[in-house]
């Protein structure tokens, strides 16, 4: 991997987007160890649009106006169900105590929000191709994609390890804490409304 790769995608990793949100939610919410679970959840979404990428199924996706806007719109209703569930405090940013099924559900809502987003798989297709060498195949591909979604996991734990870091100060104050919500349930929805006018 060329030092031109990593950091290009040391940039776009670092980039706020679904996955950032989700991880700093959880880790405000549930402590470092449910914003790890949560980086992980959207580090397998990625995977999932990697794979998708390299079988040529983003293609499908690009040319099937029906398929792309029925996942499109499934993800536009799943991050303003994650807003206004933020807005009224059962959210991520809710603290609670860790139960049996906490780390399946943080795991697998990290990998749904991120797989309802149908433009990642043409994301790869445009980006990978670029640090490629001529006449590279599908196993470097694979390489560079991986190597993205290491970095991707990478920069999701840095950013849990930072909201850790002021997680007690959060939490002892209630004022900060409804300003916080009201912050991220405004950033889900303005996300939902970015993808929402996205297009194939």
């Amino acid at each position: 991997m060329s030092p031109e790769f990593l950091l290009t995608a040391l940039v776009v990793c670092l980039a706020p987007g679904i996955g950032v949100l989700y991880t700093l939610s959880m880790t405000l919410g549930g402590g470092l160890r449910a914003g790890l679970w949560a980086a992980l959840g959207c580090t397998i979404a990625t995977i999932v649009h990697l794979g998708v990428a390299i079988l040529g199924l983003a293609a499908v996706l690009h040319t099937s106006a029906v398929l792309f806007q029925t996942i499109k719109f499934a993800g536009v209703a799943y991050l303003l169900w994650m807003a206004w569930g933020t807005l009224q405090g059962r959210g991520g940013l809710t603290p609670r105590p860790e139960a049996p099924g906490t780390t399946l559900r943080i795991v697998s809502r990290g990998i749904l929000l991120n797989l309802l987003n149908p433009k990642l798989p043409m994301f790869f297709l445009a980006f990978l191709p670029q640090f490629l060498a001529p006449g590279a195949g599908t196993a470097e591909m694979t390489g560079l994609g991986l190597g993205f979604a290491a970095m991707t996991f990478a920069v999701f734990a840095l950013y849990a390890g930072l909201a850790a870091s002021g997680r007690e100060a959060a939490l002892s104050s209630p004022t900060i804490m409804a300003w916080l919500r009201r912050l991220f349930a405004a950033a889900f929805a303005g996300l939902g409304l970015k993808l929402a006018l996205e297009r194939a």
